[in-house]
């Protein structure tokens, strides 16, 4: 921290000092076990200020993160900025609580690279945690956080990273994710939605409910309440896990690319219709399941459920018991 004589050196110092003495006092509160991945590093709120944050000629205070954007932190609550002042000071999320909801995520993280940053005071341009392509930002309250409401947050915001690491918009996927998780109406489900309607924060949800520990659902909810819970929709979970490279029974597609009919088998019992969509997750036919040989097969002649030949392109066909999807590419 780089501070001019005679500006906010006193202030600054003064919440350095307590921010460091709550954090020593609640060292102890990580679970035995709770490692952090080697690609997510976590940076309490004394690190943030004390390596992150210097003043101006102004006496205002600005965070410079790696790679060089530069924000503007709002230091008193009584700033016009701070509608609600809460008790009138700042409380920072604890690093402690956070490496804990890191350690209860039961997501694959090992392709993840993320910094967690914890704010000692918001961002003027933007009071709320936020998320990006490996970077986190966790903004503090007006009050005490909540264990809870911490778990919930940041593992929030760690479904924003996954996103963009694993599921990019440009990717032929996403479009499988809208249709999987009805939201493929681009008229209702957009960047500029309302934000329970926007699908990058339905993506973060989904992956709180589904991967985040039992503090980070304690309310059980989710914040769209139109959508179906992400529990209880056929293949979500496994969908995800797949982003991932986690093991999950992929039926293989085969001639794979293809001008013609293709077959699809797997392995097991189970037996469920097999939906395919196209690259912008529109469904374009269901197959019924074939019996096989120690398993089940589908069947697609390369057209839609109208006889159209499908185009050219990318197509992701799905089982409906929840199995993952695979890829088909069609050629001319």
């Amino acid at each position: 921290m780089h501070l001019r004589p005679g500006t906010r050196l006193a202030p600054a110092l003064a919440a350095l000092l307590v921010i460091v003495a709550a954090t020593a006092a609640r060292a102890n509160e990580l679970p035995v076990g709770a490692a952090v991945p080697a690609g997510i590093a976590i940076h309490d709120a004394a690190e943030t200020l004390r390596d992150r944050c210097a003043t101006d000629a102004d006496g205002r205070l600005w965070l410079t993160l790696p790679g060089g954007a530069r924000y503007e932190l709002v230091t008193s609550t009584a700033d016009p900025a701070i509608a609600n002042p809460g008790d009138g000071a700042f409380h920072a999320f604890d690093a402690a609580a956070v490496r804990a909801a890191l350690a209860a995520v039961t997501f694959p993280l090992a392709a993840i690279r993320a910094e967690v940053y914890l704010l000692p005071y918001p961002r003027r341009a933007g009071l709320e945690s936020a998320a990006g392509a490996g970077l986190v930002l966790l903004s503090p309250g007006v009050r005490p956080l909540s264990r809870e409401q911490q778990h919930l947050e940041f593992t929030h915001e760690l479904g924003h990273v996954v996103q963009r690491a694993l599921l990019p918009d440009a990717d032929g996927r996403w479009g499988a994710w809208r249709a999987l998780r009805g939201a493929a109406d681009a008229a209702t489900y957009s960047a500029t939605a309302p934000h329970v309607n926007r699908p990058h924060e339905i993506f973060a949800e989904d992956f709180r409910a589904l991967f985040g520990g039992a503090l980070a659902n304690y309310s059980g909810t989710v914040e769209n309440a139109a959508l179906a819970p992400p529990a209880e929709v056929a293949g979500l979970r496994a969908f995800v896990l797949q982003l991932a490279g986690a093991a999950v029974a992929v039926p293989p597609a085969w001639p794979n690319p293809s001008r013609g009919a293709v077959s699809l088998s797997r392995a097991g019992e189970a037996v469920a219709p097999l939906d395919v969509y196209d690259a912008a997750g529109r469904l374009v036919v269901t197959l019924a399941p074939l019996p096989s040989a120690g398993g089940v097969r589908w069947s697609w002649d390369g057209r839609d459920a109208r006889g159209v030949r499908a185009g050219a392109g990318a197509y992701w066909a799905r089982p409906r018991d929840g199995g993952a999807a695979s890829r088909i590419t069609r050629l001319e």
